[in-house]
């Protein structure tokens, strides 16, 4: 994250993951239709009652977070003491285990392999899980690679996980920018994201936000969704964090959530596009190796010959060009290469890429 702050802005920039950003002038908002102040209770009513309809649960299961970071530390706070065990994917993003770190828990690892199309694999679960195992964190879409899990995979591994009394946490923040509303058909015009984790089994907590896949970050727009007594031990624990929401911020993301079509609409449309250059920059690559992702924002290629670090300098040097390291995800043989910008901006950015790519000496 501090890289990722501090060293990844460039003038052509991957290395974001989000969507580029919606702008406010598009949405149907007037200043006084704005408030400074609003009620100071455990969620604000017409938010949780939106993402509520949004995510098809009662609005009791649902915790409003300050983007998915927030709702990932809340979700492990909730269930995990120190010296707890937890199972978390590998590779996956970085906060996940450090967060887990940061609460005491001993973290364990299962594999999502390259060769494999970064796959969850529920015999590698159940091959790592343990009995005093707490939770189990998974990423739908995979971040780094955009992978997705199918319906059925995640039901096996809920059902792995409540065998041994454990908690299935996802973070889906990237499956809002799969544009489709069921578990595993493909994206329509139209369709607002998939159906959650949440509804695999009771003991699923899932995480998400309004950031990946509106191009709405800056309202920080996240949430949990959560058994309602769980969900209440979410927001007690919100109470050390960020006891009060700034309430400007609540009240837009009720008018996005109202217009969600209409910035779905935009979202999709800039996605299609960007996949479209994103496969045919791939197909002409034979120095990179790539488990090609179904849809979101990012991809994750393997690096055939030279050095990952070597090219993100180069690219940065000489190309005003930024992608993420591979070593961020523990995989330094990659990098995370992100298409949620607007179109020019990603074909001019894949294009110096290329070409930085064609300089880089193999071995180097």
């Amino acid at each position: 994250m501090e890289w990722a702050k501090l060293e990844s802005g460039a003038r052509f920039n991957l290395a974001k993951s989000d969507l580029a950003s919606y702008p406010l002038a598009e949405l149907p908002v007037r200043i006084e239709e704005l408030e400074i102040d609003g009620p100071a209770g455990y969620g604000y009513g017409p938010l949780q009652e939106r993402l509520a309809r949004k995510a098809g649960v009662p609005p009791e299961c649902v915790v409003a977070a300050t983007g998915t970071s927030m709702a990932n530390h809340l979700a492990m706070a909730a269930v995990l003491e120190p010296g707890d065990e937890v199972l978390i994917e590998h590779p996956t993003y970085e906060l996940l285990v450090r967060v887990a770190e940061y609460l005491g828990a001993t973290v364990r690892r299962f594999p999502r392999r390259f060769e494999e199309g970064f796959v969850v694999n529920p015999s590698e679960v159940a091959a790592a899980i343990t009995p005093a195992t707490r939770a189990v964190v998974l990423t739908n879409l995979h971040n780094p690679s955009g992978a997705r899990i199918p319906d059925a995979t995640l039901g096996r591994v809920a059902e792995l996980a409540a065998t041994h009394g454990t908690w299935l946490i996802v973070d889906e923040v990237y499956l809002e920018a799969v544009f489709d509303g069921s578990g595993d058909s493909p994206a329509g015009p139209g369709d607002i994201g998939a159906r959650s984790a949440f509804h695999a089994a009771p003991n699923v907590i899932a995480t998400s936000s309004l950031t990946k896949g509106y191009g709405l970050s800056g309202l920080r727009c996240g949430w949990v969704l959560a058994p309602a007594p769980l969900a209440e031990r979410m927001w007690q624990i919100n109470d050390l964090f960020g006891s009060t929401a700034a309430h400007p911020a609540e009240l837009l993301s009720v008018i996005a959530l109202d217009h969600l079509d209409t910035i779905a609409g935009r979202a999709h449309e800039l996605l299609a596009r960007n996949h479209v250059l994103l496969d045919r920059f791939l197909d002409s690559r034979d120095d990179l190796v790539t488990a090609r992702p179904d849809g979101g924002t990012v991809a994750f290629p393997r690096l055939a010959g030279g050095r990952v670090e070597a090219l993100c300098r180069l690219l940065r040097d000489r190309y005003e060009t930024s992608v993420v390291p591979g070593r961020f995800f523990e995989m330094p043989e990659h990098f995370r290469i992100g298409i949620g910008g607007e179109t020019e901006m990603v074909e001019e950015g894949l294009a110096r890429l290329g070409r930085a790519l064609d300089e880089l000496p193999t071995g180097t």
